[in-house]
C-alpha cells in the first residue's frame, strides 16, 4: 500500500478517504486512467452505481488486473486493502468498491455532476383575472354604461370609493372626470363600462380588437368653431339666437370644451335638470358638485344637477330653446339680427352675474370673427 498522499480533498469525502492514499483532485477530462490490482478473496462484484444497492452488472476476480477512469464517493465498504467510501469507475456503468483495490498511481476523483434544478411543488393562488379599480369621484356617483360612450345605456352607478373588477380597456367618448380627461373605458367584469376619468387603477391591457386609448383629447380654438358652427346655426333657425352669441357662450362657459361639464356630458352651457326634467334635447341629468355664491358674495360647495346630451349641435339648440322659453330673456328676441344687443340684453336679464360677461361674450366674438357665422348675413 502506498503512503504518499495528496491532500487535496475537503469535507466528508477527505474524511472517508483517509487511509486511501491515491485520491487527487478531479480533473477527468484530461486525468490517464490508472491500472490497478484487485485484492479479493474470490470474486467483487461491478455494480451500476458506486453503492451497494446498485444493480449488479458482472464481476471481477482476484488478482485480475483493472483499468480504473476515476473514483467517487458512496456506500462505505470495509474491504481487504482498506475501509472507504470511495468507489472506482472502471467504464460507463461499471463501478467497484475501492476498498479491493491497489494501483500504484493517484487516481483521479470523477467530476461532480452539475446540480440539477428540482421543481418544488408549492402551493400557488391563481392569478386573478382582473384588475382591481377604485371609484374617485367628486361629481357625484359615476354612472356605469352598456357601452364606451356617455350616451349609452346606463346600466348602474358607482359611488367614490366604490371598488370595480376590471377586465381591459378601450377607446370612447372623451370624458374630463375627478382623476383625468381621458378617452379611455375601462370593461368590468360584468361586460360594462365605466369612464377611466373617474377611475383609479393599475395600466389595464387594451381589449382585443380596441387601439390604444388616448389619454386626453384637446380640440385647438379652430376645431372647436368648426365643431359648434352646425349647431349654432341650426338654433338660430329655430330659435332665433344669433350664432356668434351661441359659439361665444360657450367658448367662455366650457373652456372651448375642456370642462368636465362639456368633455363628460356635452352640456356646454350648464344648464341644468329642473326637479329631474331635461326636456327633449337633453338625454338625462348628472349630478356634480358645485360652488355657488349668494348675492353678497359668499360662496359654498353644493351639488346641481346637469342636463347631459348625445352631441354638441344638441346643447347649442337646446341653449336656444332655453332662453326661448324663459320670460326674462324675451326682449332680447327683439334683436335676433343683432348679436352684440342680443347678448347685452340677456345679460342685464341677469344671465350672468360677471360684470364683465358682455365685454368678454363680445371680445371672443370679435377676435375669433364669429359673427361672420350669422346666417342673416
Amino acid at each position: 500500500m502506498l503512503h504518499t498522499t495528496r491532500r487535496l480533498l475537503a469535507g466528508p469525502l477527505l474524511a472517508a478517504a483517509i487511509g486511501a492514499g491515491l485520491i487527487v483532485a478531479p480533473d477527468a477530462a484530461s486525468a490517464a486512467a490508472v491500472a490497478a490490482t484487485v485484492q479479493v478473496g474470490g470474486t467483487l462484484k461491478m455494480r451500476s452505481a458506486p453503492s451497494l444497492s446498485a444493480r449488479i452488472v458482472g464481476s471481477v476476480r482476484n488478482k485480475q488486473r483493472i483499468v480504473v477512469q476515476c473514483v467517487l464517493a458512496g456506500s462505505t465498504v470495509r474491504g481487504t486493502v482498506r475501509t472507504t467510501n470511495l468507489w472506482d469507475r472502471l467504464s460507463a456503468g461499471h463501478y467497484i468498491s475501492h476498498g479491493y483495490v491497489r494501483t500504484a498511481r493517484s487516481i483521479a476523483r470523477c467530476p461532480s455532476p452539475s446540480p440539477q434544478a428540482v421543481p418544488v411543488k408549492t402551493k400557488t393562488t391563481p392569478a386573478s383575472k382582473y384588475t382591481l379599480g377604485t371609484v374617485r369621484t367628486s361629481d357625484g356617483n359615476v354612472n356605469v354604461r352598456a357601452g364606451a360612450s356617455i350616451s349609452a345605456a346606463v346600466a348602474g352607478t358607482l359611488a367614490n370609493g366604490a371598488k370595480v373588477n376590471l377586465v381591459c380597456a378601450v377607446t370612447g367618448d372623451l370624458v374630463s372626470g375627478t382623476v383625468r380627461a381621458t378617452t379611455q373605458w375601462d370593461r368590468t367584469s360584468s361586460a360594462t363600462y365605466i369612464s377611466h376619468a373617474y377611475v383609479d387603477t393599475p395600466a389595464l391591457r387594451v381589449c382585443p380588437g380596441s387601439t390604444t386609448p388616448a389619454p386626453s383629447v384637446s380640440l385647438t380654438p379652430a376645431q372647436f368653431i368648426a365643431a359648434a358652427v352646425p349647431g349654432a346655426q341650426l338654433g338660430w333657425r329655430q330659435y332665433g339666437v344669433p350664432p356668434s352669441v351661441t359659439i361665444a357662450q360657450a367658448i367662455l362657459e366650457s373652456g372651448w370644451g375642456r370642462s368636465r361639464l362639456a368633455s363628460a356630458d356635452r352640456n356646454y352651457f350648464g344648464i341644468k335638470c329642473f326637479k329631474g326634467v331635461y326636456g327633449t334635447l337633453a338625454n338625462g341629468c348628472h349630478v356634480y358638485t358645485t360652488n355657488e355664491c349668494t348675492k353678497a358674495g359668499r360662496c359654498f360647495a353644493t351639488t346641481a344637477s346637469f342636463r347631459t346630451y348625445t352631441s354638441m349641435a344638441n346643447s347649442f339648440r337646446d341653449h336656444g330653446s332655453f332662453l326661448k322659453v324663459n320670460s326674462r330673456y324675451q326682449p332680447a328676441f327683439a334683436y335676433t339680427r343683432d348679436a352684440n344687443r342680443f347678448i347685452w340684453s340677456v345679460w342685464k336679464a341677469g344671465y350672468a352675474t360677471d360684470p364683465n360677461y358682455y365685454t368678454k361674450i363680445t371680445g371672443i366674438m370679435a377676435a375669433h370673427s364669429l359673427y361672420r357665422y350669422d346666417t342673416w348675413k
